[in-house]
């Protein structure tokens, strides 16, 4: 299946070290790659269907430090859909005047639901179906946008209908905060003040943090398997829901 990364910050962040991490996962997950970045209500989207140890699209990503908020990754390995460009993750929709972010690693079976006109998937993906009917939800339970509290209560409620289809492994934004669901497997890591070197576990390459934040920055990382060697990943347990907002965990 697929490989998750996602990032939460209280200020701007690059996330060069890590996306470096996941793009050299990517000989078993060759089926494509994508990576969106918030910058206020803005939104940078790069998606690319070849695998991102090849794409120079994925080069760019990991040699231009862009600073986000929140940023959503994902390297794909297909089991539903063909590899094509709209079939790559992640995919963006809009609902109250705000971008929606979503990445899912798993397989959901026999999910069909009855989607309106408002969100519609252009793909063919069980990914993309099951993001569109999240949106639709979303849209009938909140009139306008509502707080990230209401949201992550709405989202409990939710996700174990796509959970019941089978695997369903999430990163979700609005540009506000970052949520991740667990299905199977997903782990976070919070970096903060004393800053520490950092080692990635599939390529020689370490960052000292210290020399390039300050000592209120905070960050969490999320991804389908931890990046780096030696710093403390929390392991999520199946069936949980955490938001992250400003670099720490809200729940």
């Amino acid at each position: 299946m697929c490989q998750l990364l996602g990032m939460n910050a209280n200020t701007p962040t690059d996330v060069c070290f890590s996306f470096t991490g996941l793009a050299t996962r990517a000989v078993e997950h060759k089926d494509g790659f994508g990576i969106a970045f918030f910058e206020d209500r803005g939104l940078r989207l790069f998606v690319d269907p070849h695998s991102a140890r090849e794409s120079p699209v994925a080069d760019l990503v990991k040699r231009y430090p862009i600073r986000s908020g929140n940023v959503i990754a994902h390297i794909r390995k297909a089991t539903q859909g063909r590899v094509a460009l709209e079939n790559t993750h992640p995919f963006v929709r809009e609902l109250w005047g705000r971008y929606w972010v979503c990445a899912h690693n798993g397989n959901l079976i026999d999910f069909q639901p009855r989607l309106h006109g408002a969100f519609r998937p252009v793909g063919d993906t069980d990914s993309e179906r099951a993001f569109c009917w999240l949106m639709q939800e979303l849209s009938k339970a909140h009139a306008d946008v509502p707080s990230v509290a209401e949201l992550s209560a709405t989202l409990r409620e939710l996700l174990p209908v796509l959970h019941a289809h089978g695997t369903y492994n999430l990163l979700l934004s609005n540009g506000q905060a970052l949520w991740a669901h667990a299905s199977t497997r997903l782990h976070w890591l919070q970096r903060q003040h004393p800053f520490l070197d950092a080692t990635l576990a599939d390529e020689d390459l370490t960052v000292d943090f210290a020399h390039v934040t300050t000592p209120a920055d905070r960050v969490v990382v999320v991804a389908t398997e931890p990046l780096t060697q030696g710093e403390a990943w929390q392991a999520m347990a199946a069936g949980e829901l955490r938001v992250f907002v400003d670099g720490a965990s809200a729940g």
